[in-house]
């Protein structure tokens, strides 16, 4: 269908950047260029970049592997994205779950999307988190625990979080941090280990100057190298955080990456974040949005090849158009090999029969995610079901790779009111509990949607 110089590719429905009212949306090609465009009868047209380069748009999508939540906890009244807590309309069940235990930072991040800082709101005590705890064991429980805030390390009693969720029954925990506290203490280090975390997701932003003073206000980089190596002596897995913003940081993405591989096994990981515009930061230029191809092809150019494009695949539990993933093995040789390209040897891959992506997906965060694993077994002679000709002695060595130096590499693009997407939000797995005694779990796009004045549709808002 064409519209101008465009060709419509999909028809969706979004939220007016100003009043949040929900309205029509397009998604329009413009040669290799994607934008979401809406009218909303008040405030007029808006057009933002969605998608910029290849791989191709319409071809990146899979096939829909949704399924609804596990006992609803809101009416379908409104509608998307206004019932949230889940509603019958949610197309995914959840994968993981972010508890914003304070509102308290030592930071003043200039894009920060929880606005954290301003104002100091009153902390959920142990009891209030036990009572999330049983909340999310009712709604299809365990899932994968983020500890987050405002800076969640300024809590004395994280360690006591993590073992009263343990107590739940709940097995993966991840510290969402800025990791200045945990550079410079390294007995409340070994305190988090001792109670049981899993992983620290670092804000990890680059090396230069510039970078950090634009996104942070401050230089932190060799805070950032201290908290890894204190992680490191503790067993504490790391998964490096970049936000990457359009001219700022976007050439330090393969710097990031050999810094990555160069750190591991402490370092599992790097899971980049395109800006988003929401909360604090509102200098939105719809032209200069970083997205998801380009991050592929920039990964592609700064690697020399070593990393393709081809080596990474769309999401198959949220929506495809959120988030790629792709993993690595460094061999002895220093050369690279993707592990889950459909021409692999496939010895590691994930290929389970289990039928619930989104518990499928948790499983694997948390396996390759975390520090410490169990060691490979051993394949025994004769009985590799290995579809490749490599020898077991091979086999062997490269499953002993896996284990400990391999690298997750992936990205998850937040929508904000500029570009958000109700067919993407429906199938949205990482939930955030709404706090106050009438806690529901809100899918995470929708729970920071900030207009451009700076109006929230669920944060900041409790429910009796």
């Amino acid at each position: 269908m064409m519209e101008g110089k465009g060709v419509v590719c999909r028809e969706t429905e979004s939220v007016c950047p100003v009043c949040l009212k929900k309205i029509p949306a397009k998604n329009v090609r413009y040669d290799d260029k994607v934008y979401m465009e809406k009218e909303c009868p008040r405030h007029g047209f808006f057009k933002t970049l969605i998608w910029s380069g290849g791989p191709d748009y319409e071809k990146w999508r899979q096939e829909d592997r949704a399924q609804t939540p596990v006992n609803p906890a809101k009416e379908r009244e409104k509608g998307c994205p206004y019932d949230c807590g889940l509603c019958p309309d949610h197309r995914q069940k959840t994968c993981c779950v972010l508890l914003e235990v304070t509102s308290r930072c030592n930071l003043g991040c200039p894009i920060c999307f929880a606005s954290s800082g301003k104002e100091t709101e009153a902390e959920p005590d142990l009891e209030t988190i036990g009572r999330w705890y049983d909340m999310l064991m009712e709604k299809g429980g365990p899932f994968n625990i983020q500890l987050s805030g405002g800076e969640p390390s300024l809590r004395d009693d994280i360690p006591e979080i993590i073992r009263l969720g343990r107590e739940k029954g709940f097995t993966f925990f991840q510290l969402n941090t800025n990791g200045i506290r945990l550079a410079h203490d390294m007995d409340y280090v070994k305190r988090l280990a001792e109670a049981g975390l899993n992983c620290v997701f670092l804000q990890f932003d680059g090396f230069s100057e510039r970078t950090y003073l634009a996104l942070r206000g401050k230089m932190l980089l060799d805070e950032k190298k201290a908290a890894i190596e204190n992680c490191s002596k503790a067993g504490i897995g790391v998964v490096l955080v970049p936000v990457l913003a359009e001219g700022i940081n976007t050439e330090e993405v393969g710097d990031i990456l050999d810094f990555a591989l160069e750190g591991m096994p402490a370092i599992r990981g790097v899971h980049f974040q395109p800006l988003s515009y929401f909360g604090r930061y509102d200098q939105m230029d719809p032209g200069r949005r970083y997205t998801l191809p380009q991050l592929l092809s920039d990964i592609e150019r700064q690697t020399g090849g070593r990393m393709k494009v081809g080596d990474f695949r769309a999401g198959n539990a949220e929506n495809p158009y959120c988030s790629f993933s792709g993993n690595f093995i460094l061999m002895e040789d220093g050369t690279l090999r993707s592990w889950q390209k459909d021409n692999s040897c496939g010895c590691g891959s994930e290929k389970t029969a289990e039928p619930e992506a989104s518990r499928k997906a948790q499983k694997f965060v948390a396996r390759r995610w975390s520090a410490g694993r169990p060691k490979v077994r051993k394949v025994q002679a004769g009985n590799s079901s290995c579809c490749c000709s490599c020898s077991t002695g091979s086999l062997d060595d490269f499953l002993e790779r896996v284990d400990t130096h391999s690298l997750a590499v992936s990205c998850m693009t937040f929508m904000d009111a500029w570009n958000l997407d109700l067919n993407r939000l429906k199938e949205c797995y990482i939930h955030v509990v709404n706090p106050g005694d009438g806690a529901r779990l809100i899918p995470f796009c929708a729970y920071n949607l900030t207009s451009r004045q700076g109006m929230g549709l669920y944060r900041g808002k409790t429910e009796e």
